[in-house]
């Protein structure tokens, strides 16, 4: 009995500590923006969830500040890319190529900024941990209205695996990330946005 009695005394303090383990386990919006600032350039796989539930997977390419470039797998034939302050959507269904949007007008912008801080007041309206990953979702806090963006992290090291849009209609937007190459040799011709255009003509 007194055995048990001391076990039933360690459950408070055993709770307790796995508590505090899982919140340590939490990355801080600092060690989130400092692993974000850790690299400039970034290569890696991805699979794209599109909002009416069909999926595309192919080659991303990040070269902060500004530039990004979603490469799509055949059969699609799809580009997107941002530099020069636009993003640029190539669509083979569509007529009007590229069709051109503000950087600064999307969540994608609070990624590719030269200096991500995610403790700046505002941004951030959603940071927790299920057991497993880190989220973080952020906006830009002087436009909320450009919708946002919602990332997730593991770590041990710290890695980016999955960010989440949320454009401004609502519509949302998931892309599963493989494992990155950073600091890697990419050319600016990947984010010309009138490169691009050229080739996509040809």
């Amino acid at each position: 009995m007194k055995t048990i009695r001391h076990l039933l005394l360690l459950i408070p303090l055993i709770v307790a500590a796995l508590a505090t383990s899982g919140q340590a386990q939490q990355l801080s919006l600092a060690q989130i923006s400092q692993y974000m600032n850790s690299f400039s350039t970034a290569q890696g796989e991805f699979t794209q969830i599109n909002s009416d539930g069909t999926i595309s997977t192919g080659t991303l390419l990040i070269k902060r500040p500004g530039r990004i470039r979603f490469q799509y797998n055949p059969p699609d034939r799809s580009l997107v890319l941002a530099g020069g302050g636009s993003v640029a959507v190539f669509d083979p269904q569509s007529d009007n190529n590229p069709e051109r949007y503000p950087l600064s007008e999307t969540p994608l912008k609070i990624i590719l900024e030269q200096n991500v801080d995610f403790t700046r007041a505002g941004m951030v309206t959603g940071h927790g941990y299920d057991g497993t990953a880190t989220t973080v979702t952020a906006q830009d806090p002087q436009h909320p209205e450009y919708g946002s963006i919602q990332l997730k992290f593991t770590g041990s090291p710290v890695e980016l695996r999955q960010w989440i849009i949320t454009d401004d209609a609502g519509q949302q937007t998931t892309v599963v990330l493989g494992d990155l190459a950073k600091n890697v040799a990419i050319g600016d011709i990947n984010f010309n946005i009138q490169a691009a255009t050229r080739d996509w003509q040809q």
